[in-house]
This record gives structure tokens, sequence and C-alpha cells, in this order.
């Protein structure tokens, strides 16, 4: 199988997973144009995963349609996506040819959000980001560190899959949170050293994010006390879901 991100709007990625005759799946084409780009260096679109309704995650759905009727579009449970042809939902499974996944119910950035997770790879959304996570746009604290906790239950190789290039943005945050964490230093320079490239900083690993994002990190000493100094109202020691609403609170404000 050949991953493959494809740039898309401003800091979008639209993920495709190819075999080796290029027949791919799609994954939250936010835009049509850079997949039809790929598809006239032989890519062939086979199926098209959504993980959230968001626009910038979903708006080249009609244009892909468009251009190959009948393709399967495998969604979320949720009206506001249109043009699904299977709605999917917690400890679902899509096969499709060669792919295989299993599919995660993430609310948190959305109530709806789904993430898929198959041949060593997390197509996650806006859940979980390199060296960061989602906005709560719509879920609680609860729910999104709930599903936090379950996709860093997944094996550590797994790769990261996320749909925005914030890997540089997160870190300037989580060396602040975390000054003295010497594996979120060198993801840190290593991510810098990609963009300068012209280089995307993702995929991750699962073991990557665990040792450096701070939010997966609620229950680091480390992370606890930097939070607390933060707080006016500091939270309990062993509340660790106000301590992921402090930390996600405290990086809606964060500017570097």
């Amino acid at each position: 199988m050949h991953l493959r991100p494809l740039p898309a709007l401003s800091d979008n990625y639209i993920w495709t997973l190819a075999d080796d005759d290029g027949n791919a799946i799609v994954v939250d084409p936010g835009e049509a144009a850079p997949v039809l780009s790929a598809a006239g260096a032989g890519l062939r679109p086979a199926a098209i995963l959504l993980t959230h309704h968001h626009p910038d995650h979903v708006g080249g759905v009609p244009d892909l349609l468009a251009q190959w009727p009948g393709l399967p579009v495998f969604a979320p449970d949720d009206e506001r996506i249109g043009h699904a042809t299977r709605r999917v939902g917690d400890s679902e499974r899509v096969v499709l040819g060669g792919w295989t996944f299993d599919v995660h119910a993430v609310p948190g950035h959305t109530v709806s959000h789904i993430a898929f997770h198959g041949h060593g790879l997390l197509f996650c959304g806006d859940t979980l980001f390199s060296l960061g996570c989602g906005r709560l746009f719509e879920g609680t604290p609860a729910q999104m560190l709930e599903s936090l906790d379950r996709l860093a239950a997944l094996p550590g190789g797994t790769r990261v899959c996320c749909g925005h290039e914030y890997t540089l943005s997160n870190a300037a945050f989580a060396r602040v949170v975390d000054p003295d964490n010497p594996a979120l230093r060198r993801r840190s320079e290593e991510a810098a050293s990609m963009r300068a490239a012209n280089r995307p900083t993702v995929p991750s690993t699962l073991a990557d994010e665990k040792a450096c994002n701070p939010f997966l990190r609620v229950d680091a000493p480390a992370v606890r006390a930097a939070v607390a100094a933060h707080e006016v109202a500091p939270p309990a020691a062993d509340d660790r879901t106000s301590t992921f609403a402090a930390l996600r609170r405290w990086k809606d404000d964060f500017r570097a």
C-alpha cells in the first residue's frame, strides 16, 4: 500500500492509500482539485472515507462523484454530510477490495466524528493532531479526552494521518507546557526541518504522540504542574478531565 498526503486548501491534507495498481481510498477530500490532479498521474479512486461534516473535509465530494459516479462514500451517521452511500459508526468495519478499516467513534471536535484504523494507519480527521488535538466545537472535554484515550490505546507503531499541517504551531504551545521534555524537543526540531524543506510533518506515530503531545499526557506530572500554574483556580490533581479542559482552553487562547 502506498500512503500519500495531498496538500489542499490552506493547511489541509487529503490522504490517499493506493494499491500497486493505483486504486485508492481517498480520505476527507476538502476540495476535488488535488485528487483530480493525482488521478491525472494514475490514481484511481475506489472509495471515499469521511471523518466529519466540516466543509474543509467534505467539500470536494460532489465534484469527485461527478467525475466518478457510483464511487462509494463512507461517512458518519450525520445528516449534515450529503452524498454518503453508507453510514458507519462505532465498532463497525469497512471492507472494500484489499482495504479493511475499523471505525472508532471519537466525539469532541464534532459530536459525530469518527476515525478509521487499519493497515497500521489512523485516519483521525481533526480529533488528534501531531502534538495537538482538535478544538471542541460541539463535544465536551470529557468526550474528547475519552476519544483521545481510545486512540492512544491503539498500537504505538500506528501512523497518525491527521487532517491538517498544524505541527509547528502545536509544537510552540507544547514546548511552553512541557519545556523539559527531550522527546518533544527532538520532534519539534525535526518538524521545523521538514517544513523548511517543504515536507509534510505527518504522519507521526502514536508512540511519538504519547511521548510528546501534551493532550495525550494529561497524567504526566509536568503537564499537570504547568496547567496548575497557569490556572487561577487549578484543577484537582486527580481530575484529569478538568486538567484536559484547562489545557484545551489554554491552547485556544495561546499566541506564540
